[in-house]
């Protein structure tokens, strides 16, 4: 392999393990394999809770709480061919760093990675030109997504926007969005939604809404704090504001409420969820919307929080006990 192709590149240690790069238990087995771009600098931008930011003192292998070992290219590609079909792997996610050869190394990977294995790939990446999307579309990128991050341009700009030296601007973000659907079509382009950045429930979810209308699909994270980021001393969101802003966004994503029927309080902290006692206790009680928020196939386990901790996105279907636990921090009293 030649050519732009990088010669090293991260993978999530969950991935490391199920494709056999590396030993270790796992609690639940990620159901894509996560790589993630390798630099020997920091980032280029400057998100304040970003363990890979340029003024970020963080380990270099870390991504949210997350460790990201570096292995050969073309042996980790060699892994996804020998492991595709043996394992439930539903697709590849190629995350980046920003930094001046991206593009690049990004669309080598891709090549590389559908010349040996029939496997569907997501990049999640920094705001490329409509021609650079159009070159990975071609090259056989299935979905695209370009992280918000921050639900309003003033936490954007503050997080990783300008006034926090970024290189990043929020009109920027929502036109590369916009064009990412022209190219991939309605429904394959995501971004990344962080609850827990300072934003209120009712600004989250019009963002929420407005991507939905767009055609953009918006994952949701729970904030994680890193060491050595400037935003590791902020504290998790609370559990029962997170879950209700995970109900929300599902009832929202499957069209059975929209966030203008939803009802606000003066502080914008969701009051109600715009339909039924009886047909939300129905819903929540599916667990969908306390599950994984992502591309098919996409599981992230335990990226938000720590096996035996507080578990944030599930990343396999509860039980009926667990079940019992998050209605009750979902929608029982306070």
């Amino acid at each position: 392999m030649v050519g732009d192709l990088p010669s090293t590149i991260r993978v999530s240690i969950g991935s490391a393990i199920h494709l056999g790069l590396a030993k270790g238990a796992m609690d639940a087995a990620p159901t894509s394999a996560y790589l993630l771009s390798y630099i020997s600098s920091k980032c280029v931008a400057n998100c304040a809770f970003c363990a890979q930011a340029r003024e970020s003192s963080s380990r270099a292998d870390m991504l949210s709480r997350v460790t990201w070992p570096p292995f050969r290219t073309e042996k980790v590609i060699e892994a996804l061919a020998a492991t595709h079909g043996k394992r439930e792997l539903c697709r590849v996610c190629i995350q980046t760093v920003n930094h001046p050869s991206v593009f690049q190394e990004t669309l080598a990977t891709v090549r590389a990675i559908r010349n040996s294995v029939s496997i569907p790939v997501s990049v999640s990446c920094v705001p490329f030109s409509r021609r650079e999307m159009e070159e990975l579309y071609e090259a056989g990128v299935e979905r695209l997504g370009i992280p918000l991050d921050a639900a309003t341009e003033e936490l954007f700009d503050r997080i990783k926007g300008s006034s926090a030296s970024g290189p990043y601007q929020w009109s920027h973000h929502l036109r590369a969005l916009a064009e990412a659907v022209e190219v991939f079509g309605r429904g394959r382009v995501s971004t990344h939604l962080i609850a827990g950045l300072g934003e209120k429930d009712s600004d989250l979810l019009r963002t929420v809404q407005a991507m939905k209308n767009g055609g953009v699909y918006p994952a949701l994270f729970a904030f994680t704090p890193v060491r050595g980021s400037r935003l590791q001393r902020v504290p998790q969101p609370d559990i029962r504001r997170y879950r209700r802003i995970q109900l929300a966004r599902s009832l929202i994503m499957e069209d059975v409420s929209t966030v203008e029927a939803m009802l606000f309080g003066s502080d914008g902290e969701l009051v109600s969820f715009g339909i039924g006692d009886g047909e939300l206790r129905r819903f929540a009680g599916t667990c969908r919307p306390f599950l994984t928020s992502g591309c098919p196939g996409c599981n992230r386990p335990y990226y938000n929080e720590r096996p035996g901790g507080k578990i944030y996105n599930y990343p396999v279907q509860p039980d009926t006990g667990v079940t019992e636990r998050i209605l009750n921090e979902t929608l029982g009293e306070e």
